[in-house]
C-alpha cells in the first residue's frame, strides 16, 4: 500500500488521479487543489514558489504521504527543484511533453498548448534545447482553456466555438500548418482532449502526459509502498477555497473516487 498526495492549482490534476487509480488501484490518493490562488498562470513567480513550497509542506505534514505528485505544469516548472531541496520524499512532476512530441513528429514541427505563463518561462526553451533541438516548436499560451476545462469537468456547456478560438491561436502562428503532434502543457486540458481530437485537423496526434506521470509514480511506489499498512479510505479531496458550486463538482469528484471535498488551510 502507498499513500500519494496529488497537488494542482485546480481540478486539472484529477486527470492524473484518474490514471493513478488505474495504475495503483489500492493506493490512498489524497488530492489538494489550490483553488484560492487559481489560476497560477496569472501569479508572480517568486510568490508562487514560496507559496507552493509552504502549502505542499503543510499538506505533507498533515497527510503523511509516501510520494507527492505535482500534477501541475506551472507548479512543476517553478517549484519542483525547491520542493526536492526542502523535503526528502520522492516527487513526481508534470512538464510539457516536448521530448515525447519530438519523438513522434514526422513533419519536424511540434505544437504545444499551454498557459501563457508556461509558454513565456525559460523552462520551456530549456526543454526544447535539451530534447528537441532539431524540431520546430510552435507554442501557444491559451488564456481561456483552463477555465473552459473547469466548466467541462462540471458538466456545463462549453461551446465548440470557444475551444476552436483557442486552438486557432496555435495553428494560425507561423509554422502552424506543419504541426502534426500537439502536446498538452496544462493538466486541465485533459478534460477537453476529446474536443481537441474532434475539432482538430485530421492526422494530428494529441498527447496528454497524464498517463506518463502516473506510470512514473507507479514505478516509484513499488519501491516505497508499505505492504503492512491498510488505509481506511482511498483518499480525500481538499480545496484551499471551496467554490460556490461544489455540488456541480461532486459528480466528477465521485468518478475520481472522492465522496466529498474538504477545505484546507495552510498552517502558519
Amino acid at each position: 500500500m502507498v499513500r500519494i498526495l496529488a497537488f494542482d492549482s485546480g481540478i486539472g490534476g484529477l486527470g492524473i488521479v484518474r490514471c493513478l487509480r488505474n495504475e495503483i488501484p489500492d493506493a490512498c490518493i489524497d488530492y489538494l487543489a489550490d483553488t484560492a490562488v487559481f489560476p497560477y498562470g496569472e501569479q508572480p513567480d517568486d510568490f508562487l514558489v514560496s507559496h507552493i513550497v509552504a502549502l505542499v509542506g503543510s499538506a505533507m505534514e498533515r497527510l503523511r504521504p509516501d510520494l507527492v505528485v505535482i500534477a501541475c505544469n506551472t507548479a512543476s516548472t517553478l517549484a519542483l527543484d525547491a520542493l526536492r531541496a526542502r523535503y526528502s520524499l520522492p516527487f513526481v512532476g508534470c512538464v510539457p511533453p516536448i521530448k515525447w512530441a519530438a519523438d513522434l513528429t514526422h513533419s519536424g514541427t511540434i505544437g504545444l498548448l499551454a498557459t501563457r505563463a508556461t509558454v513565456s518561462r525559460p523552462y520551456l526553451r530549456m526543454l526544447q534545447a535539451r530534447f528537441a533541438p532539431d524540431r520546430r516548436l510552435v507554442a501557444y499560451g491559451a488564456r481561456n482553456l483552463a477555465d473552459l476545462a473547469e466548466l467541462a469537468f462540471r458538466g456545463r456547456p462549453v461551446s465548440d466555438h470557444a475551444v476552436l478560438a483557442e486552438m486557432e491561436g496555435l495553428f494560425s502562428q507561423p509554422g502552424g500548418d506543419a504541426i502534426d503532434v500537439v502536446g498538452l502543457g496544462c493538466t486541465h486540458y485533459t478534460f477537453l482532449l476529446d474536443r481537441f481530437r474532434r475539432l482538430g485537423r485530421p492526422g494530428i496526434r494529441w498527447i496528454d502526459p497524464a498517463e506518463a506521470v502516473s506510470r512514473q509514480a507507479a514505478r516509484l511506489s513499488r519501491d516505497i509502498g508499505n505492504t503492512e499498512t491498510a488505509f481506511p479510505h482511498h483518499g480525500e479531496a481538499f480545496f484551499t477555497a471551496l467554490p460556490d458550486d461544489v455540488s456541480a463538482l461532486m459528480p466528477g469528484l465521485r468518478r475520481m473516487g472522492y465522496a466529498a471535498v474538504r477545505p484546507f488551510a495552510e498552517r502558519t
